[in-house]
């Protein structure tokens, strides 16, 4: 018997999970939920020695559950977040900076033109606060304690999961893997090297940045429970997810729902440029091989539906919002765009705002919550649109996982919307299982001709003639809506 544990460092919690290879499957896991602050509006900031603390108690958990048939540990972390710490000390010199802050969203859009095609060249990602570099710009710019740990050679800036390795390892490593390093606006993702011109232009120098590994590599190891083992396997949680769902070849597609709405689109080992709004991204690197993706992200997803419950008390749980919504035909005309702190792709528009449209006296809370839900559907059909353009490659099929998942009114919504079947795990636990693949193939556990065989099926959902039909009238209603939010 053998076992792995997967840690998955996200925004809200952080969560580990012991996984059985022999019965392939999660046997134990821990969670401990993580805070964030709001310092001023648009910005977001967390503690990133909590979420080391977090981390290191859920690991002690799930190693005691696990004993002697502990082999590994593989991480997957929330990313863009930024973190600064002193390199001697270990400690943070200022708090995490989260990857929906948008303190640095008006210094993104002064870069003159010459440095926004450099990094759309470069890095395939567009210049945005959402990504890492302007942030970690922002601390050196803006933190007295960033200042002095730069000038004594001290200053060390990574992700989350390099932040995390470092603490784990006890500053033995100081590391990251590809996929967190391409959502830099600092990384070559052609290359796969930190890029000279990007640091010059951003004035960060590589020192301050971590060594760059394959998903599968080692990246040193960590004394759990008095216990040696290696830390095998990282990758960013949204990749980690889409080699979780076992998206091994070009056209397969997943969708992860969360507070906001990820999708990416495998295009194998050719890197495909966006030119509707896309970024390109790299799904993961196994040895010396690449294999790239297009990304898209809303970024507000589930977060409609926790506004229906605790903004405006339609529902008092998520769970209720399926019921309701399928006790209406349609939405009778009403249109819902989640553009609470503006829209992400494939639009990029910071300022746009939520609306709600088509409102009447006989509007009733079903038809506003089924608009909610309807809204999340259409954005990944936004989304899979523009994939199919940029890479000229039919979508084969999806797969999705994360909490909204498991709304069935909305998987089979989602799949009338985008007219392929839907196919939901049995575990939705995508992204730890991603981590713990990656674990087991870095360590010898497993082959990649093996890899598909971790995933459990579970339902698939199929496009359904009535609803499809419905579906894309509403989606005509839904981009109307988008075009009056974008006013």
């Amino acid at each position: 018997m053998k076992y792995l544990i997967a840690l998955d460092a996200g925004t809200t919690s952080v969560r580990a999970f012991v996984y059985d290879l022999s019965q392939k499957k999660f046997v134990y896991r821990a969670q401990q939920e993580v805070g964030q602050s709001f310092p001023r509006p648009g910005w977001v900031e967390q503690d990133a020695n909590e979420i080391y603390f977090k981390a290191a108690y859920v690991l002690d958990a799930c190693a005691r559950f696990a004993g002697e048939a502990l082999a590994g540990v593989g991480i997957t972390n929330q990313r863009e977040t930024v973190v600064l710490w002193d390199g001697v000390t270990g400690d943070p010199v200022c708090p995490a900076i989260g990857w929906q802050c948008r303190r640095t969203a008006a210094w993104c859009a002064a870069l003159d033109e010459e440095t926004k095609t450099l990094i759309r060249t470069r890095t395939g990602l567009v210049p945005d606060a959402y990504f890492s570099a302007s942030k970690l710009r922002w601390a050196l710019d803006h933190v007295p304690a960033a200042g002095q740990a730069l000038r004594a050679g001290r200053l060390r800036a990574g992700t989350v999961d390099s932040f995390l390795i470092w603490k784990l390892t006890e500053g033995k490593k100081f590391v990251t893997d590809v996929t967190n390093a391409s959502r830099t606006m600092l990384f070559n993702i052609r290359d796969g090297r930190w890029d000279g011109e990007l640091l010059e232009r951003f004035d960060v120098g590589a020192d301050l940045l971590p060594s760059v590994r394959a998903c599968d590599a080692r990246f040193g190891e960590v004394t759990l429970c008095g216990r040696t083992v290696p830390l095998a396997g990282v990758a960013g949680d949204q990749q980690a997810a889409l080699f979780g769902q076992g998206c091994f070849s070009p056209g397969m597609g997943k969708i992860t729902y969360g507070t906001g709405l990820f999708m990416l689109f495998n295009t194998g080992e050719t890197c495909v440029a966006s030119s509707h709004g896309l970024i390109t991204t790299i799904g993961y690197r196994i040895g010396e091989r690449t294999a790239y993706a297009l990304e898209g992200s809303m970024f507000h997803a589930g977060s409609g539906v926790q506004w229906l419950r605790d903004g405006l008390g339609l529902i008092s749980t998520a769970a209720e919002s399926e019921q309701l919504a399928g006790s209406v035909p349609s939405t009778e005309g009403v249109c819902f765009v989640p553009a609470f702190t503006g829209l992400g792709a494939p639009y990029w528009a910071p300022d746009a705002r939520a609306i709600l449209t088509g409102v009447t006296r006989g509007t009733k809370r079903a038809h506003i919550v089924r608009a909610v839900l309807e809204s999340i559907a259409y954005g990944a059909r936004d989304l899979a649109e523009c994939m199919q353009r940029d890479s000229r490659v039919p979508l084969s099929s999806v797969r999705v996982d994360g909490g909204a998942s498991a709304n069935g009114f909305l998987m089979q919504f989602q799949a009338d919307v985008l007219g392929v079947p839907v196919d939901r795990p049995a575990d939705p636990e995508s992204t730890a299982l991603g981590a713990a693949m990656l674990c087991a193939l870095s360590l010898g556990l497993t082959e990649e001709r093996e890899l598909s065989s971790f995933r459990a099926a579970g339902r698939v959902f199929t496009p359904d003639e009535s609803g499809t039909k419905t579906a894309q009238e509403g989606y005509r209603g839904y981009l109307d809506a988008v075009r009056r939010a974008l006013c």
